[in-house]
């Protein structure tokens, strides 16, 4: 069935999650990425995970049995949007962000030849917002050659009506003007509808002072894995959450198809690499720490054997399974 802008795609979210695989038994890391800074990598690095994530918006779905994904890049957007309400504001969250990320770094490598050092770089927004005599429209990561392209036009998209209101938090947008993914049109999205539609970008400088350095150094100085997953997990008021997406702007502000721009997982990568200096700085107390309900509001206590599901990526994991990041099935450490 397809569906059209004024359809909720997610009507057919009984059906993907009853395709999930059971929970699979521990493997062995066969080599430990090193997640490094978009910045800090080799031209040609940059270039080849340009291009790795170009191949998996080209590539054809897994699944094609279902209506909505039309690439292999849809389908990590899909479930994300499939599961938004599942995986935010609850216990959680940075695991399941975490996996998300592993698939999708495997996904680059291993289905499109990626072979620079890394599973998935990450943008630290820190040493953008901390130089505030720059722009942050004049990051390395809007480059429109060695990065992900710049800005959108103002007046080039205008979201379609959505009854549910799933395309809220767009403001000021438009498509982008530059770049690798300047002609690329996502077929997901905005919110919980499926449209063919431009990458849309509206980078704004107002976000600046919720991803400080000065901040994330608050946050880590979080004694409880509760505290630290309150602060951190907010997409509206949780200041670097929230903050990495309002700077990007556009899309990214949708919380349910951010995954549109490919910034989303530099972006959620850099905010996993917050949580594992968090974990790595006290690890004896803190690697396993877990706490937060399993539903939004709800009453019951996540524990590290509640199982999270990844429909179309990969087989379900426990919590327990990407606590440790050295472990499998991620297999990674950043570089700072």
């Amino acid at each position: 069935m397809l569906l059209s802008s004024s359809i909720p795609f997610f009507v057919a979210l009984s059906g993907f999650l009853s395709t999930a695989s059971a929970v699979p038994t521990a493997g062995t890391c066969t080599e430990m990425r090193l997640f490094k800074e978009w910045r800090d990598m080799e031209k040609q690095d940059q270039l080849g995970y340009i291009s790795a994530v170009q191949c998996l918006m080209n590539l054809p779905p897994k699944d094609p049995s279902r209506p909505d994904p039309k690439s292999r890049f849809d389908e990590f957007q899909a479930t994300h949007i499939y599961l938004t309400d599942r995986v935010h504001s609850v216990g959680h969250f940075l695991p399941w962000h975490r996996h998300l990320g592993t698939l999708y770094g495997n996904a680059l490598h291993d289905e499109c030849g990626y072979k620079g050092p890394i599973a998935d770089s990450f943008w630290d927004w820190t040493r953008d917002a901390d130089r505030t005599d720059v722009p942050l429209k004049d990051s390395p990561i809007f480059d429109p050659v060695y990065g992900f392209g710049g800005d959108g036009v103002p007046g080039t998209y205008t979201p379609p009506r959505d009854p549910l209101g799933g395309n809220m938090g767009f403001g000021p947008q438009g498509c982008i003007a530059d770049g690798p993914f300047k002609d690329r049109l996502s077929n997901l999205g905005p919110g919980r509808l499926a449209t063919k539609h431009c990458i849309v970008r509206g980078i704004q400088d107002f976000w600046r002072n919720t991803v400080l350095s000065s901040i994330v150094k608050k946050v880590l100085e979080s004694k409880t894995y509760e505290d630290f997953r309150i602060i951190v997990d907010s997409f509206v008021t949780g200041p670097i959450h929230g903050g990495g997406h309002g700077i990007v702007g556009g899309e990214m502000l949708n919380i349910y198809s951010a995954g549109a721009d490919p910034l989303f997982y530099l972006h959620h990568a850099n905010l996993d690499r917050v949580w594992w200096k968090w974990q790595e700085a006290d690890k004896s107390n803190r690697l396993y720490a877990m706490s937060g309900p399993t539903e939004q509001q709800g009453n019951v206590q996540v524990t590290l054997d509640f199982v999270m599901d990844f429909p179309a990526l990969g087989p379900n994991v426990t919590v327990r399974d990407v606590m440790d990041s050295r472990a499998y099935p991620g297999c990674f450490v950043y570089d700072y």
